[in-house]
């Protein structure tokens, strides 16, 4: 082993130990206790937004240099609004039920057995993202709620703004009496290390990848330690047939438009063929900056539109592009999107009844609209508070993972000397 990586490893096995060191701690706290070391490190971010933003503009102008895209800058973009922002949410994460030991279900056996099902905490969980560093802030918050140790490892691109908000929360932790080590940030963000923390089965009760979609197939089918799938989000709206004209208009460009970076942002809009304000869309969309890729017959009833490629339709743009499809029918929409989806926010705007129920009980996707917006898929929308993803499998949390899905359950078992 050279000594470089004899240094990852060694910080990788430093962090773990004391991970799951600081987890039995957690997992025994009292929510006042958890409650209070909250709002500490929500002071702790405004006693500390100059230091924050320095660490930011680092980042920021490193990636400039480095030719991130606009979106991706935007991602990695901290102003004192956004920090003010983080430390609501930490108050606000204050407030919301608290789910470790919730009785979730209790019954009796014939023979005199006392059984209850209660939730805890996972343990160690792990978490890899790329260039936000507000998931940082997030995921700490979330995983010290529900008393769960957590191991950061956050990309290149944002290493300043992480290690700068990692320690306004480690100190934050002390000053409330509470073990530092709950939450840790691994430094080196060389894929090497990466690669090594995804198999540290030994540490690591779950991984939750955040970010691409390259990033996340990485993680799935290199991990050892199970993984939560969080989404890629190739987000699709589909206008009926008996849509309303300025329904459908106002809600396809909110979904592309309103923050195009992230992942329940529609990519691509689909629409019935009788439906008859396609050139009217395409036209709302353009004056909003939006780049339009189309279908032979969105071309021919629209100008300005791109030849939309084979490629594009399993695109996640994340940018002020989208592509668009003429549909003969609800079914064809639901075959397009159950193809090329990527099982996250999926939205149907129309009038009829049968054909929303159609569509949202067809539809694979964690979350299904009828006359809304894909943008309102968020734990703060769905007044889960703070979220630490949109998981998109169908094992364990489906959806904006709020406090519920980062922990598990244990059964409770009370006899009175039965052995059979």
């Amino acid at each position: 082993m050279t000594n470089v990586q004899a240094t990852h490893t060694d910080e990788l096995h430093v962090k773990g130990k004391n991970a799951r060191q600081a987890a039995a701690v957690l997992g025994g706290l009292h929510t006042t206790a958890k409650d209070e070391a909250l709002k500490a490190i929500s002071q702790g971010l405004l006693d500390n937004v100059p230091a924050i933003l320095e660490a930011n503009r680092a980042d920021l102008e490193a990636g400039r240099r480095a030719g991130l895209s606009e979106s991706l800058l935007d991602r990695l973009m901290l102003d004192e609004a956004r920090i003010n922002a983080m430390a609501d949410a930490l108050n606000d994460l204050t407030q919301l039920t608290d789910p470790v030991g919730q009785v979730l279900e209790d019954w009796e056996r014939p023979n005199g057995l006392k059984l209850s099902t209660v939730r805890v905490p996972l343990g160690v969980v792990g978490i890899i993202y790329e260039a936000r560093p507000n998931v940082t802030v997030d995921a700490a918050a979330l995983c010290l709620k529900t008393g769960n140790a957590v191991i950061l490892r956050g990309s290149s691109s944002a290493i300043h703004s992480n290690m700068a908000l990692v320690s306004v929360i480690r100190s934050s932790l002390a000053t409330a009496g509470l073990p530092e080590d709950a939450v840790q940030l691994v430094e080196d963000t060389s894929r090497e290390t990466a690669a090594r923390l995804f198999k540290m089965n030994d540490v690591l009760d779950v991984l939750i990848p955040r970010g691409s979609a390259k990033l996340i197939r990485t993680v799935v089918n290199q991990a050892t330690v199970p993984v939560i799938e969080t989404g890629a989000g190739n987000c699709h709206v589909y206008i009926d047939e008996a849509a309303d004209k300025d329904m459908a208009i106002s809600i396809a460009v909110n979904a592309k438009t309103q923050r195009p970076s992230v992942c329940n942002a529609a990519e691509k809009i689909l629409i019935h063929q009788k439906w008859p304000h396609t050139a009217e869309l395409v036209a709302a969309l353009q004056w909003e900056g939006v780049v339009v890729h189309g279908d032979e017959a969105v071309n021919n009833l629209a100008d300005g539109v791109l030849v939309a490629s084979d490629e594009d339709w399993g695109l996640e743009y994340l940018d002020l592009e989208v592509a668009i499809k003429i549909v003969s029918s609800t079914e064809e929409a639901i075959a397009h999107i159950n193809t090329y989806g990527t099982r996250h926010s999926e939205a149907i705007v129309t009038s009829s009844l049968a054909d929303a129920k159609t569509f949202q009980l067809g539809v694979d996707a964690a979350a299904v609209y009828h006359n809304a917006s894909t943008r309102f898929t968020d734990g703060f929308e769905f007044g889960f508070g703070a979220e630490l993803g949109i998981s998109t499998q169908k094992l364990h949390a489906r959806g904006p993972m709020g406090l519920p899905a980062l922990t598990s359950v244990k059964t409770l078992i009370s006899g009175n000397g039965q052995c059979k």
